[in-house]
């Protein structure tokens, strides 16, 4: 699941043409956060989840579509 997670955030930022390191600089994370969250290394807490989505400018239900 945490993989499908992480391959569903890198569709989506890479629609909208966004490189990890804005993603990382909109949500004040590093770009390593987000490199092993869209690698399924990490489990992130709701909160993160919830600043990526704000950070991607879509909702937590969107980024859970089809998963």
């Amino acid at each position: 699941m945490l993989l499908n997670l992480g391959d569903r955030i890198r569709e989506i930022r890479i629609k909208q043409g966004m490189s990890q390191v804005k993603l990382a600089f909109s949500i004040g994370k590093k770009q390593q956060s987000i490199q092993r969250l869209e690698q399924g290394k990490t489990n992130p807490s709701y909160l993160y989840l919830k600043e990526v989505a704000n950070g991607l400018k879509i909702s937590l239900s969107e980024l859970f579509k089809d998963l």
